[in-house]
């Protein structure tokens, strides 16, 4: 990271930037098409624990590119970023974004069964909205739900001086 003096590393502060997130894009390689990665934005749930680490949790159908790609390659990119507003410095001429963003690398899993019920009761509580809903749970036979083991993160911010 160049800008050592924006890098965040303590745990609580990287999970409470999940937490503030709403969408989670993921980044895979396609080897049919190296020269154009696929993006997809995603909402997810996820656990985080100093123990057992980062984990997304992320669903779809069970078809498309996304669920093709996901299977073949079984890694991603991922990135997020919260609370991004341009503020302009009229004192120094200059104008900057502040933010709050995590990047990083994951292992693809494709759960089945309770894990995948599991996985989708994680990713609803996440959820102001879906949290508590009485979701259709026959749905989980025709959905793919998968998760994202964090292997490598990085966080930073830019945040007011004051």
């Amino acid at each position: 990271m160049r800008r050592k003096d924006r890098e965040i590393t303590d745990f609580e502060i990287i999970r409470q930037i999940i937490s503030s997130c709403e969408v989670l894009r993921i980044g895979l390689s396609d080897p049919e098409d190296p020269m154009y990665p696929y993006i997809v934005p995603v909402n997810f749930g996820y656990t985080a624990s100093e123990q057992d680490g980062i984990r997304f949790f992320i669903h779809g159908a069970r078809a498309g590119r996304k669920f093709e790609l996901m299977q073949k390659v079984g890694r991603c990119s991922f990135q997020m970023e919260c609370d991004a507003v341009i503020e302009l410095v009229p004192q120094a001429k200059d104008v900057t974004t502040r933010y709050k963003c995590i990047m990083g690398k994951a292992d693809l899993t494709l759960l089945e069964g309770d894990s995948a019920v599991r996985a989708l009761e994680i990713l609803m509580d996440c959820g102001e909205t879906t949290r508590g809903f009485e979701w259709n749970r026959t749905a989980v036979s025709h959905t793919a739900v998968w998760e994202l083991k964090v292997t490598e993160l990085t966080a930073k911010a830019n945040l007011p001086k004051d």
